[in-house]
């Protein structure tokens, strides 16, 4: 097995690690934190449904973010690592980043009513993290994809001239 099958053999398990928890929150926690905003908001009756739709929309770009990972990673190992290809993939993972920030930002006046009657900050620093995040991974994202697609023009160009 080559040293790059290992590499991206191990990406692989780790991007599928990453996976596992966030699929546990979406099923455990999720419908939890939905159910304790509706009781600190009783009479706002749609309340948790606003909960709901929001966190598991962050989920659906968050596993296709993860899809497309996984791609990249395989054509990586088929040498295909410098096409068009590649830079669509990074490209729809920087779309999935500035989706989830989207919502997330969409979502954070839920997450301030739910802080301010608990006195608890941390909620709302926490959906500023993965909003940060959200924003980090979609800037490189970004400038991975310039760079790729840079460096297939180069290759295209070298090849035209040879």
């Amino acid at each position: 097995m080559k040293r790059k099958q290992v590499s991206t053999i191990f990406l692989r398990l780790v991007i599928f690690l990453i996976g596992i928890p966030i699929l546990a929150l979406c099923i455990f926690l999720v419908p939890e934190i939905a159910n304790y905003a509706a009781k600190l908001y009783p009479d706002i009756a749609y309340i948790k449904y606003l909960v709901l739709m929001d966190l598991y929309a962050t989920a659906i770009p968050f596993y296709f973010a993860l899809y497309q990972a996984f791609k990249l990673l395989s054509y990586i190992d088929k040498n295909k690592a410098f096409s068009e290809l590649s830079v669509r993939v990074l490209k729809n993972i920087k779309y999935c980043a500035i989706t989830i920030g989207i919502l997330y930002v969409a979502g954070m006046p839920l997450f301030y009513l739910m802080a301010e009657i608990e006195d608890a900050p941390g909620i709302i620093l926490l959906g500023i993290v993965i909003i940060f995040a959200s924003i980090v991974i979609a800037v490189l994202a970004a400038v991975l994809q310039r760079l790729l697609q840079e460096a297939i023009d180069i290759k295209t160009e070298n090849d035209l001239i040879v």
